[in-house]
């Protein structure tokens, strides 16, 4: 299995834009799904973009159209470009390589603020 390390995240006013970048200790060729998840400060962890070893793309219906995800193989990365941000993106961000059955991994989080 892997290491994750997502970079990226801060304080960014509404309308704003980020990118956050996942970087993987090891291949992510081969990896069935990288994803971006995000938990909001008393909510529940919550889904927003994934893509595949295909590559396909699934976005949250709430990110979609403002958000892109996307990878670098030669690089080992995963990014999620995020447009228009919104008070209610904010929230810890997490990447997660999901190779299961075999194994799956979770990075250790990075915060984006939204917030004038």
């Amino acid at each position: 299995q892997v290491q994750l390390v997502e970079s990226g995240g801060g304080l960014v006013q509404p309308g704003g834009s980020l990118t956050l970048a996942c970087t993987s200790s090891g291949s992510i060729f081969t990896i069935w799904t990288m994803a971006w998840h995000r938990q909001a400060p008393g909510k529940q962890r919550e889904l927003v973009a994934h893509i595949t070893n295909t590559p396909n793309t699934f976005y949250a219906e709430a990110v979609k159209g403002r958000f892109t995800i996307s990878r670098d193989l030669a690089k080992n990365t995963v990014y999620l470009q995020m447009n228009n941000l919104q008070p209610e993106d904010t929230g810890t961000y997490f990447c997660h390589a999901d190779n299961r059955p075999r194994w799956e991994v979770w990075g250790q989080g990075t915060l984006v603020t939204v917030s004038s």
